[in-house]
This record gives structure tokens, C-alpha cells and sequence, in this order.
């Protein structure tokens, strides 16, 4: 019987990471890097505090299954993910990394969330919630369409 989702990844779900990091490192070298950019980024969400944690958690999952072309690693000790060029699409900013009231989901310049002339490029996070994953996973479609 599966365990029970908490706000955070669920058994399940971790021992799927691990066995995916395994599948990327028997892949060689090229693989062994994904494999090493999965491990940091899955290591600064564990460094978080719960809150914030749980909030990755919910992200990390989002992005890799509705984006699967987006790689995790970390950018200036974020979880974040980026295209086959290695550009960074989007990341996962804890609250606690610079003592703000919200984590922020943000985007850049490689992502197309283009609107007109100006748009958002970022978006406080406090809780997760059905409707605050509808709105995570449509803007990162968008973002890689």
C-alpha cells in the first residue's frame, strides 16, 4: 500500500529520484552530470527548512513531470532547471534564503512567458495548493513551449 502524500515528496517518490540519478549515471558521462545536477538540486531542497521544503518538494515534482526536457540543478544554491543549452528556465528561490515572507518561483529570459511588452517574471509562493499547482504547471508549459 503506497504511503500516504504529505506536503513533501512521499517514499514513492524519493526512491524514483534515486533510481532515476542511478539511471542517469549508468548512462555515462553525459548522464552522470544530469545525474549530479538531480542530487544538488534534491540536496538544497533537503537543506531547507519545512516549510519551504515542502514548497520545493511540490515544485520539483511539478517541473519535472509537466517539463521533463528541463534539467534540475542548482543556481546560486537554488533548485533550479534548465534547457538542453544549459540556460536556466526557471527556479525555486526559500523564503529563507534571503529571510523574505514568501519563497518566489521564478523565470528567466529563456523562458517564453512573453505577454506584450511587459510580463511577470516571478511569484510569491506561501502555501501549496490544487489551485496554486494549476497555476505553477501552466506557467511552466508555457515557459517551455
Amino acid at each position: 500500500m503506497p504511503e500516504k502524500k504529505s506536503d513533501g515528496f512521499s517514499a514513492e517518490e524519493r526512491a524514483a529520484m534515486k533510481e532515476r540519478a542511478e539511471e542517469l549515471r549508468a548512462e555515462g558521462k553525459r548522464g552522470a552530470k544530469k545525474a549530479e545536477g538531480l542530487q544538488a538540486a534534491l540536496d538544497a531542497i533537503e537543506k531547507m527548512a519545512p516549510d519551504d521544503r515542502a514548497l520545493a518538494e511540490r515544485v520539483h515534482v511539478a517541473i519535472t513531470t509537466h517539463a521533463p526536457g528541463l534539467a534540475p540543478k542548482t543556481w546560486y544554491g537554488m533548485p533550479a532547471y534548465a534547457d538542453a543549452d544549459g540556460k536556466v528556465v526557471v527556479f525555486f528561490q526559500d523564503s529563507g534564503k534571503f529571510n523574505y515572507r514568501y519563497s518566489t518561483l521564478g523565470f528567466q529570459d529563456a523562458a517564453h512567458l512573453d505577454d506584450g511588452d511587459m510580463w511577470a517574471s516571478s511569484f510569491a509562493l506561501l502555501k501549496w495548493s490544487p489551485k496554486v499547482e494549476k497555476q505553477v504547471v501552466a506557467l511552466v508549459r508555457s515557459a517551455v513551449s
